[in-house]
């Protein structure tokens, strides 16, 4: 089998169709499968799923599990039961655009043997309409990242355009699934075995609704990142040595930004625990730490500061 696609879905009943059409339709000179973890949906999401694989008995196969496993165990059984040489991912409310989309992702990692990952650029859209349909990847996207581009820029890779070689999955380690977050530090461990490929074109459609996966985590800043220091502060032991001045930045910058937003909720004591980290991951204060540190152990010096600063202004 060339190609698996893996396909995660819990109460996509209003997507789910129209996810599975979109692999369907894909043509290619190769056999590929459609692995559904079904995911114990309360809607009508596991009858649609079922009548689909009735119609393809020989192209999809499902997981229907007996209780809810989350998001992330999932995923992690429904990747484990793919037999391809490629996987590609695809989650229930997405959908794919181009019918070549499998074709020419292969293409590209048949032909560069150092890529482990290959992604292209796809459309996002608001499902309730509140922004205009954007591109998800920037203009100036490298075709060939690492990495270290994913430590310093974050998940800049949409779920629903990614290719893996399959041979890398089962090196991926255990604490992965039991994180918040779990695509971006699983990309970073299979990227830690080669390059990230690039297609620059358009080629699926990101769905942002109020019931997705990552929707309300997403809208609560604290709380992204809190999953995004537990994935840093794994990552910093995992990595080894060669990372982890990168790995140290960003927790700073992670720990200053969720003890600003503390102080701001008047969260006092936790402010004060993520202040004190930053010093204890690199070795210098910043003027932006500083301020934070004024603010939590001396108000009335910053207070000063602040007033003195308006004075001037004015």
């Amino acid at each position: 089998m060339k190609v698996s696609v893996a396909m995660i879905t819990y109460n996509h009943e209003e997507f789910i169709a129209k996810a599975i059409d979109s692999v369907l339709m894909q043509r290619t000179s190769f056999e590929y499968e459609i692995v559904i973890g079904e995911d114990c949906s309360t809607d009508n999401t596991r009858n649609i799923v079922i009548d689909y694989q009735k119609k393809y008995p020989d192209k999809i196969r499902l997981l229907l599990h007996d209780k809810n496993q989350g998001m992330l165990l999932n995923g992690a059984q429904t990747l484990a039961n793919c037999k391809g040489k490629y996987v590609a991912v695809l989650e229930g409310d997405d959908y794919w655009t181009s019918p070549d989309k499998l074709q020419k992702q292969v293409d590209f990692l048949d032909n560069h043997s150092e890529c482990v990952i290959c992604f292209h650029n796809v459309l996002i859209v608001y499902n309730d309409g509140s922004h205009e349909t954007h591109p998800y990847c920037p203009p100036n996207q490298k075709q060939f990242s690492t990495v270290e581009d994913l430590l310093i820029l974050g998940n800049f890779m949409p779920s629903c355009s990614k290719m893996y070689r399959s041979e890398l999955l089962g090196k991926i380690p255990d604490w992965i699934f039991s994180l918040k977050m779990g695509d971006w530090p699983y990309d970073i461990c299979i990227a830690h075995h080669g390059k990230i490929g690039y297609l620059n074109e358009i080629m699926g459609v990101y769905v942002i609704h109020p019931s997705g996966a990552w929707y309300m985590i997403r809208h609560d800043k604290k709380e992204w990142y809190k999953a995004d220091i537990e994935c840093y502060e794994k990552l910093h032991t995992h990595l080894g040595t060669i990372y982890k001045k990168i790995i140290a930045r960003q927790l700073n910058d992670k720990y200053l930004a969720l003890s600003e937003e503390l102080a701001d909720a008047g969260d006092l004591a936790m402010a004060k625990r993520y202040a004190v980290r930053c010093v204890t991951v690199i070795s210098m204060v910043s003027t932006k730490l500083l301020k934070i540190l004024l603010r939590l152990y001396i108000p009335s010096i910053y207070n000063l500061l602040r007033y003195v600063k308006r004075a001037a202004v004015d």
